[in-house]
């Protein structure tokens, strides 16, 4: 009876968080301009996969454009995060230096503030580089992260120390250890990072807002608001193939990694 209830409680929970989905999903297959269905007309009779097409291709905002701008600033920031932070992960971790405690310290400090603290001198910087609307206004801002740091740093010290100490015996210096044996023993963490660069990268909607200007440089978050005010206002089902457009991605990373979470969280249970 206490694993029936267990079961039922997380099938209960699984059905409230996969229900909006599939509510949208299915408002998006019925005929554009029409009314939001009632729950007993929910499954469409003629479903319209087009109105993705129509989303996507079919309307004088480049929305495919913002498609590729956003794949290209989460790539590049998923693969900068994650050499950024390894690297001063192993360091913190691995090397010995004067001050490596308060630098740390410091570091860990920054994770008190919010994003927002920084957006102002963020912006005034970028506008003084000349990067506001360009691609470096959207990247370079997100390649470091002080919980990446940390999180990187914690799995790495999992790492024995003698497995450094016997790749310095056969010729092995920083580069050689942290590449070909811390790395590899940390995948779990290092995808933990990447999805949650990806993630949070792809749902950025102020930043990419304030950082951009025309209308080519938009990321999907904040040119189907443009979207929204010009096709979706009361299109209720391009307006929610829109809202599954934008959320499928961050879903399919996240159940790609999956795997990687479980792991992770069994190989810190067992040591």
């Amino acid at each position: 009876m206490r694993k029936l209830s267990v079961y039922l409680a997380l099938a209960i929970l699984a059905v409230a968080m996969v229900a909006p989905l599939a509510w949208a999903v299915l408002v998006s297959l019925h005929q554009p301009w029409s009314e939001i269905p009632e729950y007993g007309k929910l499954v469409p009779v003629q479903p319209r996969w087009d109105n993705y097409a129509t989303v996507l291709f079919g309307t004088d905002l480049p929305v495919f454009r913002f498609a590729l701008n956003s794949f290209f600033v989460c790539t590049v920031i998923v693969i900068g995060q994650v050499l950024v932070c390894s690297l001063g992960a192993y360091a913190f971790a691995r090397l010995r230096f004067r001050g490596r405690e308060a630098l740390f310290a410091l570091v860990l400090g920054s994770m008190m503030f919010g994003s927002t603290v920084t957006q102002i001198p963020v912006f005034l910087t970028m506008r003084q580089f000349g990067w506001l609307d360009t691609y470096l206004a959207l990247v370079v801002p997100g390649l470091g992260s002080a919980f990446g740091v940390f999180l990187l740093r914690q799995a790495f010290l999992q790492v024995p120390r003698e497995l450094d100490e016997a790749a310095r015996l056969d010729g092995a210096g920083d580069w050689a250890i942290y590449s070909r044996i811390v790395m590899p023993m940390c995948k779990a963490a290092v995808a933990t990072l990447a999805a949650f660069a990806f993630i949070g990268t792809w749902n950025d909607f102020f930043w990419p807002l304030i950082a951009t200007t025309s209308l080519e440089m938009r990321t999907l978050e904040v040119g189907l608001s443009t979207f929204k005010n010009s096709y979706g206002g009361q299109n209720w089902p391009l307006q929610m193939a829109a809202a599954v457009i934008v959320v499928v991605p961050s879903l399919a990373v996240f159940l790609l990694c999956q795997k990687w979470f479980v792991r992770g969280a069994a190989v810190g249970s067992l040591k």
